[in-house]
C-alpha cells in the first residue's frame, strides 16, 4: 500500500510531482494548496485527505479541516498543517504518523514510536530548499517513509 504525501503547493502542481505520486493507492495533501484544483487533479491519482493551510483562504476552504485523519489497513495517521499546533498526543491517541507540511523543509523522525513526516514542499521553491514530495509504504503492519527530491 502506497501513500503519496505532498505540501505546500501553493497553487502550482508540478507535473514531475504529479509523476511521482502515480502508483498511489492514497494521497495526503498537508496544507497550503493554494488552489482548489490542485484537489481535483490529486483526485484523479487516488483519493486525497487534505487540510487546510495558513495561505488557503476563500470559501473553497471552508470546506477542508485544519486537521484530519486517514485510516488504512488498521494504520492511523493524523495530518495537520503546523506541526507546532499539534494538541493531542499523537502515541497516546495511537496514530503510527503525523504528517505535516509549513515548513518547506523535507523531515522524518521518529519520536516515542511515531513517525513525524514532512514531505517538503512540492510549489515554489523557498530558501534553496529542494522541491520534494513523500512516500508512505504500508508493509506487514509497519510504515517506511521516503522523500523524494523532484527534478
Amino acid at each position: 500500500m502506497i501513500i503519496g504525501v505532498i505540501s505546500d503547493t501553493h497553487g502550482s502542481l508540478r507535473p514531475e510531482a504529479m509523476d511521482a505520486l502515480q502508483g498511489s493507492n492514497y494521497i495526503i495533501h498537508a496544507g497550503d494548496i493554494g488552489d482548489p484544483i490542485i484537489l481535483n487533479k490529486l483526485a484523479k491519482i487516488a483519493p486525497v485527505t487534505a487540510v487546510r493551510g495558513n495561505v488557503d483562504h476563500g470559501d473553497w476552504t471552508q470546506k477542508i479541516p485544519s486537521t484530519n485523519v486517514l485510516e488504512v489497513n488498521g494504520i492511523s495517521f493524523y495530518v495537520l498543517h503546523k506541526l507546532e499546533d499539534l494538541d493531542l498526543q499523537p502515541a497516546a491517541a495511537g496514530f503510527a504518523a503525523v504528517i505535516y507540511g509549513h515548513t518547506h523543509n523535507a523531515k522524518q523522525e521518529k519520536k516515542n514510536g511515531v513517525l513525524y513526516f514532512n514531505p517538503g514542499s512540492a510549489g515554489p521553491r523557498r530558501f534553496q530548499l529542494p522541491i520534494s514530495i513523500g512516500q508512505l509504504i504500508i508493509e506487514n503492519g509497519a510504515v517506511q517513509a521516503e522523500i523524494k527530491i523532484l527534478g
